[in-house]
């Protein structure tokens, strides 16, 4: 059974980014300065992590260890030596990514980071959010200008692109037609970006189908506001 969305138009072509399933957005999370969209983490082939210290072995769970490593072209569009390490970990109804960035330069940098959770849902006008209520977001929609969510759980009528910030470790998503709790568990991250394009956006998106809006949702989790600074060898 699915958990994870994924497009009906998605495309499998490097280096365009799948829409669906996990990305890891890195170095950048939406538009700004001269990067691409999203960053460009999510756009490569990343390589099998032979060393994944410290972290412990990870022996009760299927896992895998992967390394992403600043080439000579991504230091000409972001000037700053890297490694990006992930371990992507399986167990029964539970999914686990530890994602560590290590500068290698030798002056400090700052990035964003994010986790582009892609969830399946049975229905989005039957879907809520619990856990984020009361919190302050920027509404990417109006300019990114500050509210306070008002409602004592995100409910879905249109399109909805916001970045919560202080966000708590748990946050729930609620599929009430399938009668599922996705619980999403995070540490280290505290923006929450809920993201759907309703119908009118997504006819627009080209690797989007124009239904999929409907059984589709985004809850990311990020570190976007504000930035982590890195120095060198941390």
């Amino acid at each position: 059974e699915e958990l994870l969305y994924m497009s009906s138009k998605a495309q499998y072509k490097p280096p365009k980014a799948i829409r669906g399933g996990i990305p890891v957005c890195f170095p950048q999370f939406g538009n700004f300065g001269g990067l691409e969209r999203h960053g460009f983490a999510r756009n490569k082939f990343w390589s099998h992590d032979e060393d994944p210290s410290p972290l412990p072995p990870a022996n009760k769970q299927s896992s895998v260890d992967l390394i992403l490593k600043s080439t000579e072209d991504d230091l000409k569009t972001w000037p700053h030596s890297f490694e990006l390490r992930i371990r992507i970990s399986i167990s029964p109804g539970k999914l686990t990514l530890i994602p560590r960035v290590r500068n290698i330069d030798s002056k400090a940098f700052s990035f964003m980071f994010a986790l582009r959770n892609y969830l399946y849902v049975s229905d989005i006008s039957e879907v809520r959010v619990e856990g984020l209520e009361t919190l302050d977001y920027l509404d990417n929609l109006i300019g990114k200008e500050r509210f306070t969510e008002q409602a004592d759980a995100i409910t879905f009528d249109g399109e909805v692109d916001r970045v919560y910030l202080n966000t708590p470790t748990k946050i729930a998503v609620i599929d009430h037609e399938r009668k599922r709790t996705i619980e999403l568990r995070k540490e280290g991250m505290p923006n929450a970006v809920v993201w759907n394009p309703w119908d009118k956006k997504a006819k627009t998106i080209a690797d989007m189908g124009d239904e999929d809006y409907k059984t589709m949702l985004c809850v990311d989790s990020g570190v976007i506001e504000p930035l982590v600074l890195l120095k060198p060898r941390e």
